[in-house]
């Protein structure tokens, strides 16, 4: 099995360098947090789109009884909208059995770059176990981690994620695993953060920056290591749901 981590989206440059592989989108701070937390709570579905406008236009189609308008911009929920991008609001009273129409700064944005991929999986913290699961009772063989990102730089929290999924994939599987530099950077970050991945987040520019805006309750949520139960979100189509649940599993 091959891994590739790519440390933003600008470093997937043309849809033949995911097509064929399975990507695994990562925005640890929040959208792929905020998903897993949706599914969690019960949500139908998550539809990723690129602008509000987009995300008004999807939701008017769909029927406003059952779809919610969801996400941010500069980390605010956009007015007018439902919900913003805090996993926290994401309870089962508020989504349970109803489709998000959801667009973020970053993480949405990134789910897109990597919608042409064989197949698109969504990884946090806090399912990185399950998604490393998912990949090897999948059998996949060329992997690519898509960091969201942050304004289209950087991002310490998702690399620290990437490097806990790649941890755990090398781990679980039964034949050998190549890393690029990029997996084995992200290795060595997740090693050396691993006890206090929660300090690690409120270090980060974007996670210093939420708490600045009163998230940091966000940050106590997404810096959790494999909670329980935890889905693996995948991208079918245009829409998020849970994984198709592999025996192995």
């Amino acid at each position: 099995m091959k891994i590739e981590v790519r440390f933003t989206p600008a470093m997937i440059e043309s849809n033949s360098d995911v097509r064929e592989r399975t990507a695994v989108v990562i925005d640890t701070l929040r959208a792929t947090s905020t998903i897993v937390a949706a599914l969690m709570a019960g949500a139908r579905e998550v539809i990723p789109v690129a602008t509000a406008a987009d995300a008004a236009a999807v939701a008017h189609r769909l029927g406003t009884e059952r779809t919610l308008l969801c996400g941010e911009r500069a980390s605010l929920r956009i007015e007018g909208f439902d919900l913003g991008n805090s996993p926290a609001e994401y309870t089962s009273e508020v989504v349970g059995g109803k489709t998000l129409v959801l667009t973020t700064t970053n993480g949405t944005q990134a789910l897109l770059k990597a919608q042409h991929a064989r197949r698109v999986l969504c990884g946090a913290l806090l399912n990185a176990r399950a998604v490393a699961e998912e990949i090897v009772a999948g059998g996949e063989d060329d992997v690519v981690l898509i960091c969201a990102g942050t304004y289209g730089r950087f991002s310490f929290e998702d690399t620290l994620a990437a490097g806990a999924i790649v941890e755990a994939v090398a781990e679980f599987a039964t034949s050998s695993v190549a890393l690029d530099d990029g997996a084995r950077a992200s290795v060595v970050l997740f090693d050396r953060e691993r006890h206090d991945l929660r300090s690690a987040l409120a270090r980060g520019d974007h996670g210093a920056a939420l708490a600045e805006l009163g998230f940091a309750h966000d940050l106590d949520f997404c810096a959790r290591l494999d909670i329980e139960s935890a889905p693996v979100p995948a991208l079918i189509g245009s829409t998020i749901r849970l994984a198709e649940v592999r025996e192995s599993r």
